[in-house]
């Protein structure tokens, strides 16, 4: 554990011993008159904490957010008490039903003056409680340290999770007995403390694999949380096993891995990968909510598939299937045990025939795709983008996507050749302008990485004030804008299923390059397919930040793999 000296502290100093304490080497937030003491200490205090002022307290917990995905390391973000306590809450909420560790500190006004209508006066514990894993507001600063350990005790341990704590002014003041700021180093990274499996579910689910025929495996994003990326590979590769994943998922196996299958579900799914999820026998879902997206809403698999369903949260299991065997247990752990229990077993030989099946359904999908991606046609096809994309970016490189345009085709066609995090989405919330500022937050935690935020227009109208924090720290990410004037998932779903009704989705197109390049980042603007590979290369090559405004077909009129907009 981590001891401080024997002097008084005050609150707001007492905050800032006890990140130091626990880990915490970057904080992404907005300054407001609440949070003055906080920042003083801040300043005076030696404490090797870099501040990250952002433009916006969503954007300052989109960044905590994917620096956390990154980094394994709890994301802390703070801004002011009333309009930053509300504008902070979409990255608050994203992170908790992500499983993502992070802890948002709000500033409010003092104890003594609530109910005396303050400016900025609100109800944050009510705010925050259905959101949150743990929240709470220091109404005594005695209770200061204890409430800052529990939060980040919280947000790492079990199932991962946002933790919120408001933070008064005169609570920032008050004295803190020093002997109390104290940490449990161990709280600073997630997943904490992880949980092993029961030996005996484990046994039942060697033995439920083993009985099956066509057992397909389904990951979410745990796997790569949990760091199971080798575990599973040694499964699926002892038993030729078909695996699956969700968007989420992305990364649990490298992507070229012959047992891979890829992303299925209505969003990055294609029929040929449907098809193998439909002649399953067994699922195992590994760490995966088995959610509407995933499970094209129930029905893939179909009710009545024999289920295994690993998952460290109990409450997701059985919850949208009858399950025939339940580990609750990490998803690193529970995989490594699965593999000990086939040794113990004496399993050799067994072979599904995994790797056949991904290769005959990969080449009808990515068949398909090579004659998109192989357009000349105007508008240019998200498919060239995606294919350009595979061939300059180099392997290490990490996508975080908006859940609009870009997701889709980077779901279904862009390809990693090598497990763990290399592409991140928002797929809780699905919030528009999460891709920038995450983006911004994944820089940070992995500076040697090439990071690319990939967006539609719509998401740049939120998040564009982002981009002067990213030139005042040079982040050299490469920011791709699929530039079509539409809200284009709405206006596809109105295509589809309300008859080209179109109402109020469409707007003027902007200079994305230009708006980009006032703020000092390095951009382009290409309408010609032939003019797309050497642009995304020299962008890429850049040493800072830069911006290539693609002038895209729309999704309306596009061949996206979404499955309700195939009829």
């Amino acid at each position: 554990m981590t001891q401080s000296g024997s002097n008084a502290l005050t609150g707001a100093e007492a905050m800032v011993r006890l990140l130091q304490a626990h880990g915490v080497k970057h904080i992404f937030g907005l300054c407001g008159d609440t949070t003055l003491p906080f920042y003083d200490a801040l300043y005076r205090l030696d404490h090797g904490i870099q501040h990250i002022l952002t433009r916006d307290e969503r954007s300052a917990a989109y960044m905590a957010d994917g620096y956390a995905r990154v980094t394994n390391r709890v994301g802390v973000c703070e801004g002011p008490s009333g309009g930053g306590a509300t504008y902070i809450l979409p990255g608050v909420v994203e992170a908790n039903e992500s499983s993502v560790a992070l802890l948002a500190i709000t500033s409010d006004v003092s104890v003594n003056s609530l109910g005396r209508y303050p400016l900025t006066e609100l109800d944050q514990t009510s705010l925050y409680r259905p959101l949150t894993k743990y929240n709470g507001v220091i109404d005594t600063a005695g209770r200061l340290p204890n409430m800052v350990r529990a939060a980040f005790r919280a947000a790492t341990t079990g199932r991962p999770g946002a933790a919120h704590l408001g933070f008064p002014f005169d609570v920032q003041k008050a004295p803190v007995e020093a002997d109390d700021v104290w940490a449990q180093p161990d709280f600073g990274a997630f997943p904490a403390w992880p949980a092993g499996p029961d030996p005996r579910a484990v046994e039942d689910a060697a033995s439920a694999i083993l009985a099956a025929k066509r057992p397909v495996v389904v990951c979410g994003g745990g796997v790569v949380l949990a760091g199971g990326e080798a575990a599973l590979a040694a499964l699926a590769e002892r038993l030729n096993m078909v695996v699956a994943t969700t968007v989420s998922g992305q990364g649990s196996l490298a992507d070229d891995h012959p047992n891979h299958l890829g992303v299925v579900g209505s969003n990055g799914g294609v029929p040929a990968t449907r098809a193998v999820m439909d002649e399953a026998d067994l699922v195992v879902f590994v760490s995966c909510r088995a959610g509407s997206v995933t499970t094209e809403r129930w029905r893939s698999p179909a009710a009545g598939t024999k289920i295994v369903h690993i998952d460290s949260d109990p409450m997701v299991i059985s919850a949208n299937y009858a399950t025939d065997v339940a580990v609750v247990a990490d998803a690193r752990l529970a995989l490594e045990a699965l593999n000990r229990a086939l040794d113990e077993m004496g399993v050799e030989g067994v072979d599904f025939g995994g790797a056949e099946k991904v290769a005959a359904a990969k080449g009808v999908k990515f068949a398909a795709f090579a004659e998109l991606a192989g357009s000349d046609e105007r508008p240019i096809r998200p498919e060239r983008i995606i294919a350009d994309l595979n061939a300059v970016l180099p392997p290490e490189a990490i996508i975080v996507a908006d859940p609009g345009t870009p997701c889709p085709y980077f779901s279904a066609f862009y390809r990693v050749p090598r497990a763990g995090r290399h592409f991140i989405t928002n797929r809780a919330h699905g919030a528009l302008g999460y891709s920038m500022a995450a983006a911004a937050g994944v820089q940070v935690g992995r500076p040697d990485a090439k990071v690319i935020s990939a967006m539609g227009d719509g998401s740049f109208g939120f998040t564009v004030g982002e981009f002067e924090t990213i030139t005042r720290l040079n982040l050299p990410v490469t920011f791709l804008v699929f530039s079509n004037s539409v809200f284009g998932w709405i206006k596809a779903g109105q295509k589809s299923g309300y008859d080209k009704r179109y109402f109020s989705v469409d707007f003027n197109r902007t200079d994305h390059a230009a708006v980009a390049a006032a703020f000092g980042v390095k951009s382009w603007r290409v309408e010609d397919p032939a003019d797309l590979k050497h642009t995304l290369a020299a962008a890429v090559e850049h040493p800072g930040p830069t911006l290539v405004d693609i002038v895209s077909q729309p999704l309306q009129d596009a061949r996206a793999p979404v499955s309700e907009w195939v009829a």
